[in-house]
């Protein structure tokens, strides 16, 4: 299977590159076909300079700003059979694309395979916390999706879906400026196919959101938006702050 892994960057000129690196060290080491592409959403920075200078990554310049709209654009002009829907202050782990393509082949129902964030600036108290957390995502996905059929949820940053189900449910949603893009996806993703949660596809990620807004609270507004996107269709947040390094 092919493998594109798309990432939206605004802003992140000091996380760009090491998620760059990181992403290349694991495409040689799985010996996947697989291509970058980088959407430069409406950066002020040297965000586009730096991605540039890396061979064989495919710049995008999106000037719309929104997490969704820059996902979408990396979907359409990427070729690969799976996406992997990557943040740029990511670093992909070694094993990472392994993991992904042995579940795909393995499951041709698989729609969406997504997995934890794991906080490498963090305490190590915190990383606990957070895996508490992450254990809920268990929930949503097998009592929303196979038992209440209402859909299922994802960790944005942090998920891989399958192009020929993405093209069936018509990419993804740009009027979604950030909070809840990720579940919009897994819902809809879920009506046309599988959508599974796995512990055993983390994805190393800075923590500064949760150290700007706190462990607790940004924790209890990704759930609560979770949630009212399942019952719902919408986030209860429409705004969010951006975190970037000073």
């Amino acid at each position: 299977m092919t493998l594109s892994i798309v990432i939206p960057a605004y802003n992140e000129e000091n996380y760009i590159g090491p998620c760059l690196k990181a992403a290349m060290k694991e495409i040689a080491f799985s010996g996947c076909p697989a291509e970058i592409v980088v959407v430069n959403n409406a950066s002020t920075d040297r965000t586009a300079e730096i991605a540039s200078c890396f061979p064989g990554v495919h710049l995008i310049n999106e000037p719309c700003k929104g997490l969704s709209r820059a996902r979408d654009r990396g979907y359409r002009e990427s070729h690969g059979e799976l996406i992997a829907n990557v943040d740029a202050d990511c670093l992909m782990p070694r094993g990472y694309i392994g993991t992904v393509l042995r579940r795909f082949e393995k499951n041709h129902r698989l729609a969406l395979l997504s997995g934890p964030f794991i906080y490498y600036d963090l305490p190590q108290a915190v990383q606990l916390m957070t895996r508490i957390l992450y254990l809920f995502q268990f929930f949503p996905n097998v009592i929303g999706q196979r038992i209440l059929n209402l859909g299922a949820v994802a960790q944005g940053g942090n998920f891989v879906v399958r192009r020929s189900m993405l093209d069936k449910v018509g990419g993804f949603n740009t009027s979604l400026t950030f909070w809840g893009e990720d579940a919009d996806a897994a819902i809809r993703l879920s009506r046309v196919g599988l959508v599974s949660f796995s512990m055993r596809l983390p994805m190393k990620t800075s923590g500064r959101r949760l150290i700007k807004e706190g462990v607790l609270r940004a924790g209890g507004v990704y759930t609560v938006n979770n949630i009212l996107m399942i019952f719902r269709g919408r986030p209860l947040s429409r705004m969010q702050k951006d975190v970037r390094a000073v």
